[in-house]
């Protein structure tokens, strides 16, 4: 979507080992912040959609820097 509200609630996720770390995954870590509406998982990146951008700030505060699979994220 490119929608400026929704923009606000996606969060990127950068130097993720996607040959470790699935869908599923990225979804069970980041749900603590908030309901998820869409993930995306790319080559070594993923997008988090969530429902405000309340709890993509959240998520991003409580994620960045994390090691997740050997790689901070």
């Amino acid at each position: 979507k490119t929608d400026p509200r929704s923009l606000n609630s996606r969060v990127f996720i950068g130097n993720l080992n996607t040959l470790v770390v699935k869908k599923s995954d990225v979804e069970a870590i980041f749900a603590k912040y908030g309901k998820i509406v869409g993930c995306s998982v790319h080559k070594g990146f993923a997008f988090v959609q969530y429902v405000n951008e309340r709890n993509a700030r959240a998520a991003v505060a409580g994620e960045d820097g994390r090691m997740i699979a050997g790689q901070v994220l």
